[in-house]
């Protein structure tokens, strides 16, 4: 019969504990630049014993390697302050320490991107099309309850400019249907033109109207041959119509000029830019790694509480004990967060060294763990490092995920790089005769002419993945 019984057991047993130290460090290293700006910036907020070191101080002369080995002095110097009673440090010695170093600077400083701009002058504002819309209709005549209805309605366009719900909808809040449908005429006559249409057809209508107000042919096409437009089936078309196939082709053509998203040209949301976390440059030959410190403070701990601490009460002390672990940790942990950045880079950069040297065609198959090995961290730590982070190249702007891609076989032995032949797939079609374009077996075709086997179905699902339209439909008549 088996034991029942309870009984006391000691076993030994190994887990992972995510400190709050462990949390916020994983949390720095996540943070694009302008996200660690601001948790810096709140820190110093928050953190009476942080303060900036004044420029004056810095030097602004002092290279990577030597902060590097600040970095290295202070890090082994509170490891040596250690007394013996876990997790205490002797601040006082601490103090005088960082103070004599005059900060612990996070900054290059003296690097080629001193002279840059602000990050506000990056910053531009568009007019939304609500806003555009509304203006105008201040400037008409027309009734309360109408210019109440236009307003609704449209504030009920989408960024296309076309309106989202029926005029129904808008009835049942008490709108007189009678009044919904002027409203309605009302707007779709302020500019842009198109505006306030339900549909493709409707929008395009209402621009030939006013482009082509004599010729109801317009109307006739795009109220019943959308599809055999999109098809290029002409034929149809002029058979339907009693017109010369000629003359259907001249109409696709001006039909063409007109606008199907008359509010593109509007911005509705706040102003989005993206600021680089890192420079890669070539200079005298040589490749050089530099991270955007551009409004990114050198912090130190501030000399004023070296006197407080020594004179303060119990609980005082308490309080500013806390404080003054967490500036440490935070200079130390901003510092491993730049090392690390900049080892993967490092190792990034010669991986695809020839990326670099020639463009998105020479990028070679690479996963995370390729890098991992590399820098010697842990994937998971490459992977934060590199998520929402981008960097400046010869060859553009890039968010750091990119330079991993998939492999894809060749025949000829080797791999290569599933971003690259995307590239090399728009760069085909884009050289292609417009009256003549490439189907999917003829871009195969071509990219195995070059050394690279690729299937036709592949190349279908890059082409769709990359927005492009099949050949049929990129045909150009005119």
């Amino acid at each position: 019969m088996a034991d029942l019984g309870i009984r006391l057991e000691a076993k030994m047993s190994q887990s992972l504990v995510m400190t709050p130290r462990l949390q916020q460090a994983i949390k720095l290293l996540q943070y694009n630049h302008l996200e660690m700006v601001e948790h810096v910036q709140e820190a110093l907020l928050e953190n009476p014993t942080l303060e900036v070191v004044p420029e004056s101080e810095t030097g602004g002369n002092e290279g990577a390697e030597a902060l590097v080995q600040k970095a290295s002095d202070v890090q082994k110097d509170l490891v040596e302050q250690r007394n013996g009673e876990e997790g205490t440090i002797d601040w006082e010695k601490f103090l005088d320490q960082m103070n004599d170093r005059k900060g612990l600077s996070q900054g290059s400083g003296g690097t080629i991107h001193d002279d840059l701009p602000p990050i506000e002058t990056n910053l531009t504002y568009g007019e939304s099309l609500a806003d555009h819309l509304l203006f105008q209709l201040v400037m008409v005549k027309c009734g309360e309850d109408e210019r109440v209805a236009a307003e609704a309605i449209i504030h009920n366009l989408d960024d296309r400019g076309y309106l989202t719900v029926p005029l129904d909808d808008l009835g049942a809040e008490g709108f007189d249907p009678e009044v919904l449908q002027e409203a309605l005429e009302l707007v779709q006559s302020l500019d842009p033109v198109g505006c306030g249409a339900r549909d493709l057809s409707e929008c395009l209508i209402l621009q030939a109207r006013v482009h082509f107000p004599e010729d109801e042919t317009f109307e006739r096409i795009l109220q019943s041959h959308l599809a055999n437009l999109e098809r290029r089936n002409y034929l149809a078309i002029a058979k339907d119509l009693g017109l010369e196939v000629e003359d259907v082709v001249e109409y696709h053509r001006m039909i063409q000029e007109l606008e199907p998203l008359p509010g593109r040209g509007f911005n509705s949301d706040d102003a989005r830019y993206i600021t680089p976390d890192i420079y890669v440059e070539k200079h005298n030959g040589e490749w050089i790694v530099s991270l955007n410190e551009d409004g990114m403070p050198d912090l130190r701990i501030s000399r004023y509480y070296q006197k407080v601490l020594k004179g303060a009460s119990k609980a005082d002390k308490e309080y500013l004990l806390d404080k003054l672990k967490g500036a440490e940790f935070l200079i130390r942990s901003i510092h491993k967060r730049r090392q690390t950045i900049r080892k993967v880079m490092e190792s990034i950069l010669k991986f695809q060294r020839d990326f670099f040297e020639h463009g998105v065609d020479r990028l070679r198959p690479l996963v995370l763990q390729d890098v991992a090995d590399d820098v010697g961290r842990h994937m998971s730590t490459v992977s934060r490092a590199t998520t929402n982070k981008y960097v400046h190249t010869p060859h553009g702007i890039f968010e750091l995920k990119f330079f991993f891609s998939a492999a894809v076989k060749q025949q000829a032995g080797g791999d290569m790089a599933a971003e690259a032949i995307r590239s090399r797939i728009k760069s085909l079609v884009g050289d292609e005769d417009p009256k003549n374009p490439l189907s999917d077996q003829q871009i195969a075709d071509s990219l195995k002419r070059e050394g690279i086997t690729v299937a036709r179905r592949t190349v279908a699902k890059y082409r769709e993945a990359m927005g492009i339209l099949p050949s049929s439909r990129r045909k150009s008549m005119f």
